[in-house]
C-alpha cells in the first residue's frame, strides 16, 4: 500500500481537483492519503505556499507536482515502492 500526503490549504481549488483525480483514479485500500494542511507548519508554508497541491510519497519523499492526471497519478505510484 503506497503511503501519500497531498499538500493542502482550505479554500484551494485546484487542490480540490486534485482529490478529485485521487478519488477516481485510486481504489479503497490501494492507497493511504493524509491531507496535510500546509498552514500549520511554518516548514511546509515555506516550501509549498506557492506549489500546491503537491503529492509528496511518504516513504520516499518524491513528490508530484500539479498538473498532474490520473495517468501522471499511476505513473508516479508505478515508479515508487509500496511501504
Amino acid at each position: 500500500m503506497w503511503k501519500l500526503d497531498l499538500m493542502t490549504t482550505e479554500g484551494c481549488h485546484l487542490c480540490d481537483d486534485a482529490i478529485a483525480i485521487l478519488q477516481g483514479n485510486l481504489q479503497p485500500g490501494e492507497v493511504e492519503v493524509d491531507l496535510v494542511d500546509i498552514v500549520y507548519d511554518e516548514d511546509l508554508l515555506a516550501r509549498y505556499a506557492e506549489q500546491i497541491p503537491v503529492l509528496v510519497n511518504r516513504d520516499t519523499g518524491e513528490e508530484l507536482a500539479w498538473p498532474f492526471d490520473g495517468q501522471a497519478l499511476r505513473q508516479f505510484l508505478v515508479s515508487a515502492p509500496t511501504g
